[in-house]
């Protein structure tokens, strides 16, 4: 029976190799003890040196084998290593492997013996030319180390590689699962194989077993459960997932494995996509799978956070994996959560020479074998991103991944108009808005075809409006009303499958693509995963039944505005409609803006004015609500400080009706709107559904520095798994309101008493009033304790760990 041993404690490491290495000594005086995932280089945050972890490096294991058996077979399994691997053990060379972005494994018979055994891994982080995705620029960072999870599966001389399942007809009643078994076997001889459904519950649905004769060598077994009934299909709303059990039986070995699967059909159609028969738009974002400080380095909770967060917390139905294969975890967690994926093959605008292209049809090889049985994913990327045409390169790609998986549709990411089309769906980056009218283009301009095909938008805004969380108010509400356009026009066109929007997390890059400081701020959220106004317009489209949102993008000052005032400002959320309190008094009911968005489930909300209704400005009630209304009118329009000369002439009127001047008059009026001059505002915005107050926020100018709050993601983290565990620490600096300071500068001091580590600095700055920190577990079980400490106060906080 074949066993997985997780490989990831007490290696060593050192950043240069010298070609004494590859003797795989015991002498660890050189080394730091490291666990994996690792990054070969802990970077700053920003205005990093990209060069800094492009070099050679040295990975050491020092491992005892006991009972070793020269029957069975011992593999080393690499999830990922960036980005070209020479493998040593007790002195001889095992094994090599160039990419960074897939699995690979090493057989370690040749030179494993009983007893002590050293490993030792040369590892090349240097931008190579010959392989994916290098060879010209990139627009992100391919952070070096082994910064994947490593196994050791130990594997008799008869057992199964691996399982590729699939449902021919997912929507019959009478369903048929089929499995490909890839059995290897030393020699010829008969077997017994059970295959076994079980559902979540481990509940057993259903049993066949065959009897097969194993040829020497590799068998590809074809085997199937027939006429299954009652099965659940998988959705986004519910993803029912099953286990499928292949059970082996020799007449002296026997051996088990097993994949998850998920019963359904996806397909994309000129009219769009359809899951499980059924039209749905598809709205999301792509994602990058890089953390400040230590790169692409980042275990199995982490991977999986990132997926809740596009998922649950901003309510998107598919990611991208832009550009690259991405860790297991993470795709784990989007087959759990529902969560529809893009899958694509490592690279980015560069095609290289025909041993580079091999390379990266190795990559479409390995990824496409990994990830076949995921029901999240529903499509593969099989062009390099922005690349140019090349008909001979990609037909390749997409014979390739057709004969692999016959079952999945192929995309391929292009961004200008009229690239020739050989995938099963036309997949582009559209960046035509720069804030005008128009969104994208129309479908048959961009394939500059006469028919219409399946088409998928899967880049919009990201560089056409980089912004950082902490710009002007103007800029981060922009931000935001730029992907409430794109969601809107994805919704409302028939001849898009949806809009894929870049992207969801800042990530590092090189100087010729980020900001001055080397951070690409094309994120709806920051590196710490902190959301900007931009993360709100996809959260408020969630349903309310989900998660009730409502967020008021601005800072609530008028000194941010020019000329002052506070209106308009815009509130983001799912309730009907939100009702306004201006210093105690009401100010009125506003609804969803259905005029500009008319696709939007949940359009924003613009509050035009603040005038009170119960402002009376000493005259009579008939004159009083005369005035108000004029006045909102005025202040809706944005018209009045620049007022005409026959509103002049009214406010001259009714001033002079109640023995004021025209200038007192106007100033009252400039004050009740909100205007320069009126007393520090502070405003309630209540959100109801129907009738009821689901929901409420406050925000005002009387605001001051309240306290800092530390959140951590997850409360318990485990002691003993396969790696290190970790989760991310939240620090706000929070207003007498309970918002965000967004313009407080502090640095804060990190401090932590127990069994943890920082994965980063310890003083930090916050960005538009926040920041995060990941503490990583260190073996042992107790209380990591964590005190912040800034300039304006401290906060502390507790996880236990398990």
């Amino acid at each position: 029976m074949q066993r997985l041993i997780p490989f990831n404690r007490e290696w060593w490491y050192k950043e240069n190799f010298l070609p004494t290495d590859k003797e795989c000594s015991a002498d660890t005086t050189a080394f730091a003890e490291v666990e994996l995932p690792h990054t070969n280089k802990i970077l700053p945050y920003n205005c990093l040196d990209e060069q800094s972890y492009q070099f050679v490096s040295c990975y050491k294991k020092i491992f005892h084998l006991d009972n070793f058996d020269a029957d069975k077979i011992y593999r080393l399994e690499f999830e990922g290593a960036m980005i070209a691997s020479e493998i040593f053990l007790n002195g001889s060379q095992i094994g090599q492997h160039k990419g960074g972005y897939t699995p690979f494994t090493v057989e370690l018979n040749p030179a494993l013996k009983e007893g002590e055994n050293i490993l030792v891994v040369k590892l090349d982080s240097t931008e190579r030319a010959d392989i994916p995705p290098f060879g010209g620029v990139v627009d992100y960072l391919a952070y070096g180390g082994i910064y994947r999870e490593v196994n050791l599966r130990v594997l008799d001389s008869v057992h199964i590689e691996r399982l590729f399942l699939d449902c021919p007809e997912p929507l019959a009643e009478s369903k048929k699962l089929n499995c490909r078994a890839e059995i290897s076997a030393k020699e010829e001889q008969k077997a017994k194989a059970q295959l076994s459904l079980f559902d979540a519950s481990e509940q057993l649905l259903a049993e066949k077993e065959f009897d097969l004769l194993l040829e020497a060598g590799e068998n590809l077994i074809n085997l199937s459960l027939d006429d299954l009934r009652g099965l659940e299909l998988w959705s986004i709303d519910d993803p029912v997932l099953y286990r499928l059990e292949l059970k082996l039986e020799t007449s002296e070995l026997e051996d088990l494995l097993s994949d998850r699967f998920g019963f359904r059909k996806a397909e994309f159609k000129a009219d769009g996509f359809y899951l499980n028969g059924d039209l749905l738009k598809l709205l999301g974002l792509n994602r990058h799978q890089s953390w400040p400080y230590v790169g692409y380095a980042m275990p199995r909770r982490v991977q999986r956070k990132d997926a809740e967060i596009i998922k649950q917390d901003l309510g998107c139905n598919i990611v991208r994996t832009s550009h690259y294969p991405q860790s297991k975890h993470f795709l784990d967690a989007c087959d759990e959560l529902g969560l529809l994926v893009l899958e694509e093959m490592p690279g980015w605008q560069f095609i290289g020479d025909q041993e580079w292209q091999d390379q990266a049809l190795e990559d479409i090889r390995k990824m496409i074998t990994r990830d076949y049985n995921r029901p999240s994913i529903i499509l593969w990327g099989v062009r390099i991103n922005e690349s140019q045409d090349n008909h001979e390169f990609y037909s390749r790609t997409n014979a390739l991944s057709r004969q692999i998986d016959p079952t999945r549709q192929t995309g391929g990411i292009r961004y200008w108009n009229g690239s020739e089309l050989l995938e099963d769906v036309y997949t582009y980056n559209d960046f035509s808005h720069s804030g005008g009218e128009l969104v994208f283009r129309p479908q048959q301009e961009s394939t500059g075809l006469d028919y219409l095909v399946p088409t998928l938008v899967t880049e919009s805004n990201g560089h056409m409006f980089p912004t950082k969380s902490f710009d002007h108010e103007y800029r981060v509400v922009e931000h935001a009303m730029r992907h409430l356009r794109v969601i809107n026009e994805a919704k409302a066109r028939t001849d898009l499958a949806g809009g894929i929007s870049w992207c969801a997390f800042d990530y590092n890059t090189h100087g010729c693509f980020g900001s001055g400081d080397k951070i690409c701020y094309h994120g709806v959220c920051d590196m710490f995963r902190n959301p900007k106004y931009a993360a709100f317009a996809y959260a408020s489209q969630r349903a309310p039944e989900n998660a009730v949102m409502l967020e008021v993008i601005t800072r609530g000052c008028r000194g941010e505005f020019d000329g002052g005032g506070t209106v308009p400002f815009t509130v983001l959320t799912n309730c009907d409609f939100i009702r306004v309190h201006k210093n105690g008094s009401l100010v009125g009911d506003f609804y969803p803006d259905h005029s500009e968005f008319k696709s939007l489930d949940h359009p924003p909300i613009i509050v035009k004015h603040l005038i009170e209704a119960d402002s009376d400005f000493g005259m009579s009630e008939e004159d009083a609500k005369e005035f108000r209304d004029f006045l909102r009118e005025k202040v809706s329009q944005g018209t009045l400080s620049t007022a005409e000369q026959s509103d002049l002439e009214y406010i001259a009127q009714m001033a002079e009706r109640y023995s004021l001047t025209t200038k007192q008059l106007f100033r009252m009026a400039v004050r009740a709107a909100g205007g320069w001059g009126d007393i520090e505002n502070d405003l309630l915005i209540q959100g109801f559904i129907g009738t009821e107050l689901v929901i409420e926020r406050r925000i005002g100018e009387a605001k001051y520095f309240e306290a800092l709050v530390l959140e951590a993601d997850d409360a318990v983290l485990q002691a003993d798994g396969p790696s290190y565990d970790a989760s991310r620490v939240k620090i706000t600096a929070i207003d007498n309101m309970g918002n965000p300071l967004a313009y407080i500068q502090d640095c804060v001091e990190l401090e932590i008493e127990g069994p943890g580590r920082i994965l980063g600095p310890k003083t930090f700055p916050l960005l538009a009033g926040t920041s995060a920190f990941w503490i990583a577990t260190t073996g042992e079980k107790g209380t990591i304790k964590i005190r912040v400490k800034g300039m304006h106060g401290e906060a502390r906080t507790e996880i236990k760990v398990e």
